[in-house]
């Protein structure tokens, strides 16, 4: 059974950093990625990761999130830096089922979810 735990979440100034962690269990495919969900807003695909290292980002969060992933704690990251308020959202950590040769962004390609975590920015 897989599990995906979120941490990390807070409250931040515009222009600040927070760093999100994801912890798996019972996953062993390749594909993690970051979403978000806004109040009345669909939820979208932030940032993605293969385990060989390659990674996808939305266009919104290019040059200031980086995902990142340490396999031998099978933990996965978000590094948020030059955070705006629009960025204000709850976090969601997923991994796809399968093995895939690029990371998806797209919400219905993810199986496993974790809870979420709020990161909240101010202006």
């Amino acid at each position: 059974q897989v599990q995906l735990v979120e941490s990390g979440g807070g409250s931040e100034q515009a222009g600040g950093s927070l760093r999100l962690a994801c912890t798996a269990s019972g996953y062993s495919d390749n594909c993690m990625g970051w979403f978000r969900q806004a109040p009345g807003k669909e939820r979208e695909g932030v940032a993605a990761r293969l385990t060989n290292g390659r990674t996808t980002y939305a266009d919104s969060v290019k040059g200031r999130f980086t995902i990142s992933q340490d396999g031998a704690k099978n933990t996965l990251y978000l590094q948020m830096n030059s955070l705006k308020p629009e960025d204000t959202a709850m976090y969601y950590c997923a991994a796809a089922a399968g093995w895939w040769t690029l990371p998806p962004l797209g919400r219905g390609q993810y199986t496993y979810w974790g809870q979420g975590t709020q990161v909240t920015v101010s202006s």
